[in-house]
């Protein structure tokens, strides 16, 4: 992303503004990585260099931090809802699926809950973002969760949103306690759905 064409507005239209969304979409999955590796009050320049733009790339789309974490939490919803669909198709089993949906689901928590701290409950936005949190990723574990029980991989019982809510407080304080690996148990969670064998 090269910093003198970032902001311009596209000559011939359309292939600019693809790349465009295309560089931003980058610029936030470099914010998230660095966010789940080191939490967000990373350094601006640490996303920087993650990313390969100059800082003032990312002052200009994100004027502050509150302004990023909102639109990683948003670039994270996006991608959690596009890859269920896309893990059920290529996975080995359903279950399996499931599983790696639900990895990409707790790096998405990491995120969420740095924006716990940055955003308050009753801010503005906030009940719209908790909102398109669910719209979106509860339909997909629950296609997730339908096709590992019609697969037999797994036995009927949880809904999706219990299922969801369960990871969730499985993570809660896990970026403050090193001898905690939440992952370990929301997989140990993910294997316990399995029925009798």
């Amino acid at each position: 992303m090269k910093e003198s064409d970032e902001g311009a507005e596209p000559a011939a239209g359309r292939p600019k503004r693809a790349d465009a969304r295309r560089n931003q979409e980058s610029l936030l999955d470099a914010a998230a990585s660095v966010f789940v590796a080191s939490g967000v009050e990373a350094p601006v320049r640490d996303i920087a260099a993650a990313a390969g733009v100059g800082m003032g790339t990312i002052y200009r789309h994100f004027p502050t931090r509150a302004d990023l974490i909102v639109a990683v939490y948003r670039h994270q919803i996006n991608a959690c809802a596009e890859a269920g669909p896309a893990l059920l198709a290529t996975s080995a089993t359903p279950h399996a699926a499931l599983g790696r949906w639900i990895g990409l689901f707790v790096d998405f928590l990491v995120t969420k809950h740095g924006l716990a701290g940055v955003l308050r409950p009753d801010s503005p936005g906030f009940e719209a973002l908790h909102s398109s949190f669910l719209d979106r990723l509860v339909p997909v574990c629950t296609q997730l969760l339908d096709a590992a029980v019609a697969s037999g991989e797994i036995r009927p019982g949880p809904t999706a949103y219990e299922l969801m809510r369960g990871v969730g407080n499985l993570c809660i304080g896990a970026e403050n306690d090193a001898r905690y690996d939440a992952r370990r148990l929301v997989e140990l969670l993910i294997e316990g759905l399995r029925g009798p064998h």
